[in-house]
């Protein structure tokens, strides 16, 4: 199968320019003020306490002073307790397309929206708006024990598949419900998709799912065996906003100050019972020092909600959309989910991988960290999730099935210069669309590029018997995260996105020098590229490894290495995709090993799949070292439980690059 240069109707609904919107906030209301619902019934019977608004503004009326196309009106109908089986009520807000100051009368597709990150936020009441003003009735619902929702909060839990299967009962019961859900989200919101599905809701129709899925073991909560501590950082963030939080001002105070201090909690060692202020939220807690504590593949994580291997039978075989960005943390469980649906199910699967970010709106911007990837980059987002749910629920022909189901942004070929027009450093890095039959590409060629002595990185493997790089280790000095695929950052000082791999000063790092002259940071690189070289797919870095521990980490990562230019006169050094692989589990999740001192193994390290065309005159470059802080976790090299050591000690790791243990990576090559 071959590839596609995107263009025609699906090209157009990616640039569409989105109508303007002008929304009125008065909808909102005091917390506390919930309708209940005890049992099903149509909006438009809901008792005359409950709050409506219309979003008719001024400028809709006076159609000779408003260029505004001309959509539905909305009606917003707030507070509305749905109750789940176990009589515990989850709050929800609906939208309904209106006329005439009244909510259409017929039965309507619906599309479903379950959030721990606030209903009424405005962003997410504007994309309600959206939908509704085009004729949807949308529902945004709180997640159990969020804002006014009743019940406590078990993060990525269990609970969220037969409440998610109670929410859609409850909405196919209503007379203004025409039998179809559809649902969307991003991140939490996608990977609470992922838990309602498995349930096997009634009436679910399509899944838009943008930056997430489940088998949370190694995806959103750890990876390769080491922990995201960015969660735990999301848990103190989101616990300033928890109920116990919202009702008591003091403990509010309390926790906002764990929440800026959340990075000297991690650096003094893993979260334990009673240890911060997350006492004061159980629930939060006990997530922490679950997550932090079980590395292990075990039955916790294999639970209903954070693992879809055992569900596959119960997932409805529905249409799904599914989204990622190159600079996501959720790129590698985009990437698996697709194969797994192509290899479960019949319906269309759409796969959209761009260079961007973590985040709900990081497909309208075209940059991630430093890099610039040209205005095509940004997508229209919600002009997307239309088309799509337009052609399921509507059949209504929006370009889509016309279209290859792959679509990917392919970064590169930039000028490597400055953009004056930017008001922070913005590199040229470049890109285009391309559209695709499949994921993995069939046309891949992976090719192994070998490590040699002396830092050099060559297609062919080496001849010597014996040769080897040896560095010290020391977790509490870790080499510092420059940029990279991550989520949730708030109070961790690092920044997601591509990045110049030097050191930042405003970031807390010691100083301003590149990463690579770092003694426990091992450099292999290519020389300068006479042709370009296409790198699209899943990456893996084969290791032979010694070290005097039992138990240690290996990080690998991938780097574009620009020439000099008149605005970067010593290059620029970009990172594009990176790994971990916490040695105990190099074998097995299930069963982990201890190394034996002094012997050489195998690692594999997994890195992220990526898009990228390293230009002609550029290096390719891989920085293998021990840690990555404070995106993971550090290895205190002891060989102790992690999550419950109290000793860190120096390690000597040594990668082997001879003839008998030829450490390479292995790239995705596409032809041209």
């Amino acid at each position: 199968m071959g590839r596609r240069e995107m263009g025609g109707t699906f090209y157009v609904v990616l640039l569409r320019r989105v109508d303007s919107f002008c929304p009125d906030k008065s909808h909102r209301r005091p917390r506390g003020t919930a309708l209940r619902c005890s049992k099903p019934q149509s909006a438009r019977s809901l008792p005359a306490g409950d709050r409506r608004h219309n979003s008719a503004c001024q400028c809709h009326r006076s159609e000779g002073r408003c260029s505004m196309k001309r959509h539905f009106d909305v009606i917003c109908t707030t507070g509305v307790m749905i109750p789940m089986r176990d009589q515990t009520h989850l709050a929800a807000d609906i939208y309904f397309p209106a006329q005439g100051g009244e909510p259409l009368q017929d039965a309507r597709p619906v599309i479903l929206e379950r959030t721990p990150y606030d209903r009424e936020d405005a962003g997410r009441v504007k994309n309600c708006h959206f939908f509704a003003r085009r004729g949807y009735v949308v529902v945004v619902q709180d997640l159990r024990g969020r804002f006014d929702s009743e019940g406590s909060l078990d993060p990525f839990g269990p609970i969220d598949v037969p409440d998610g299967t109670d929410t859609c009962k409850w909405i196919i019961a209503q007379s203004w419900c025409d039998g179809q859900i559809a649902t969307m989200g991003t991140s939490y919101a996608s990977m609470n998709q992922a838990a309602l599905a498995a349930g096997g809701p009634p009436g679910l129709a399509a899944q838009f799912m943008n930056q997430g899925f489940s088998n949370h073991h190694d995806g959103r909560l750890r990876q390769g065996g080491a922990l995201r501590q960015s969660m735990v950082a999301w848990l103190f963030r989101h616990g300033t906003v928890s109920p116990e939080a919202l009702s008591d001002r003091a403990l509010q105070e309390v926790l906002h100050e764990a929440d800026e201090k959340v990075q000297q909690y991690l650096a003094r060692g893993p979260i334990r019972p009673g240890s911060t202020p997350l006492r004061h939220l159980p629930t939060y807690e006990d997530h922490a020092v679950q997550i932090t504590s079980r590395g292990r593949l075990d039955d916790w994580w294999m639970r209903p909600g954070r693992w879809i291997d055992g569900s596959w039978e119960q997932v409805p075989d529905v249409p799904r959309f599914l989204a990622s960005g190159w600079y996501d943390s959720h790129s590698h469980v985009i990437s698996r989910a697709y194969q797994d649906l192509i290899e479960h199910k019949s319906s269309r699967v759409h796969l959209l991988f761009g260079p961007w970010v973590h985040g709900g709106k990081t497909p309208e911007e075209p940059c991630s960290g430093e890099a610039h990837f040209g205005a095509d980059a940004a997508v229209e987002f919600n002009e997307l999730h239309l088309a799509f749910f337009d052609e399921v629920m509507r059949s209504k022909d929006a370009g889509l099935a016309d279209s290859p189901p792959v679509h990917i942004f392919v970064m590169g070929g930039g000028s490597g210069r400055q953009i004056r027009s930017e008001r922070d450093t913005a590199i040229d890095v470049g890109g285009y669309w391309r559209c695709e039959e499949e994921w993995p590409l069939a046309r891949t060629q992976y090719t192994a590029h070998y490590f040699h002595a002396g830092g050099g990185l060559i297609s062919s493997a080496p001849k010597t018997s014996k040769d080897s790089t040896t560095y010290r280790y020391n977790p509490l000095d870790p080499v510092p995260t420059v940029g990279g695929p991550e989520s949730s950052v708030s109070g961790l000082q690092m920044i997601p996105g591509a990045f110049d791999q030097r050191a930042r000063p405003e970031l807390g790092h010691d100083d301003d020098l590149p990463l690579r002259s770092r003694s426990d940071v091992l450099t292999f690189e290519s020389e300068p590229l006479r042709e370009g070289v296409e790198v699209t797919g899943p990456v893996e870095a084969v290791l032979f490894v010694s070290s005097n521990k039992p138990d240690t980490d290996f990080t690998v990562k991938l780097v574009d290495v620009y020439p000099p230019n008149e605005d970067f006169a010593d290059g620029v050094a970009l990172n594009v995709t990176d790994g971990i692989m916490r040695a105990r589990y190099r074998n097995s999740y299930t069963q982990p090993e201890h190394l034996t001192a002094g012997e050489v193994t195998e690692v594999r390290v997994s890195l992220p799949p990526t898009s990228l065309f390293f230009a002609p005159g550029h290096r390719i470059r891989v920085d293998i070292s021990s840690s990555n802080w404070p995106r993971f976790d550090v290895n205190p090299n002891t060989g102790e439980p992690m999550g419950r050591h109290r000793r860190f000690e120096v390690a000597d790791n040594t990668i082997h690059h001879c003839s008998d243990y030829p450490s390479h990576i292995i790239l995705p090559i596409i032809p041209r």
